[in-house]
């Protein structure tokens, strides 16, 4: 938006009432219950999880495109940019406790839970019962009764290595873009936008392909112990948080190339650059403690 528009803007701007919160949550609840079913091998599921994903992309797609024309038309004003700053800042601060309380749980099994169980309170119950951390077989933490089948963990060598540095190259292109926008080398900032989304679509192939390569051939599920568990629940939100953020990144660069946002203005630019060295960090969390240690 121009500094004009932004001048002129009103003291507030109040959109009229939107379909688009109801219809999204329409869409993501068809995408967990799709994803649920899928799991628990029941086969529609997987097109009911197609379905919603492609319900929740439209919505945004018309989401994003009525705020970028209430933006663009000069209703968003100095108040309204204050306020965008403090929602987003709260946003990615549930975020951090969204993440903190998996990082919570898996502390938890491997400090307390498993040590625990494995005490002499309890050897009556389970006396063949090993305390060990990863659980690799029936019979260590996976699982005394033996219902839990034998897997391998997941080491960080090569993918989630390769998609460290896919994460760490994104971040410092996306910067460079940043820079290149407030000096006003728009050319610059959208070439390195587009390298940034294309790091971010790497990234997503690069961990689809290693959960289908722990399913197939390392035998590590959602169903293998606490710490399948963990394991999925963690990178996967984390995938889902990635695909939400390359998606925000690739509007802002749809926006760049029609020429929106200037040196001065561009929080919509700044917005997403912060969700997405979120991101960033907390891949950083979850390489160390989840695959080295």
């Amino acid at each position: 938006m121009s500094t004009t528009a932004h001048s002129q803007a009103p003291y507030y701007f109040v959109p009229q009432p939107s379909r688009h919160p109801i219809m999204t949550a329409f869409g993501l609840a068809m995408m967990i219950l799709g994803a649920s079913l899928w799991i628990n091998q029941i086969s529609v599921g997987r097109w009911i999880l197609l379905f919603g994903l492609l319900w929740w992309l439209s919505v945004l797609f018309a989401w994003f495109r009525d705020t970028t024309r209430e933006s663009e038309g000069g209703l968003y004003g100095r108040k309204v940019d204050v306020s965008y700053r403090w929602s987003m800042s709260w946003f990615i601060f549930s975020e951090v406790m969204f993440f903190g309380a998996f990082f919570t749980a898996l502390w938890w099994a491997r400090a307390h839970s498993v040590p625990e169980l494995g005490d002499l309170e309890n050897a009556l119950l389970w006396p063949d019962f090993k305390a060990v951390w990863p659980s690799v077989a029936a019979g260590n933490t996976a699982s005394p009764a033996g219902t839990i089948e034998p897997f391998q963990t997941m080491g960080p060598f090569w993918l989630p290595t390769i998609n460290t540095a896919l994460l760490l190259s994104s971040g410092v292109t996306l910067t460079i873009a940043h820079h290149a926008l407030q000096a006003g080398h728009r050319a610059r900032c959208i070439g390195f936008m587009w390298l940034t989304v294309l790091l971010g679509v790497t990234f997503l192939c690069v961990q689809g392909y290693e959960y289908a390569h722990a399913y197939s051939e390392l035998n590590l599920t959602l169903g293998s112990g606490v710490y399948g568990t963990t394991f999925f629940m963690l990178t996967g939100f984390h995938g889902f948080h990635v695909l939400v953020g390359m998606l925000m990144l690739l509007f802002i660069t749809l926006r760049l190339m029609s020429g929106h946002f200037t040196a001065q203005r561009h929080f919509g630019f700044e917005g997403a650059a912060w969700y997405w060295h979120f991101v960033d960090v907390v891949w950083l969390g979850l390489y160390v403690l989840v695959y080295w240690l």
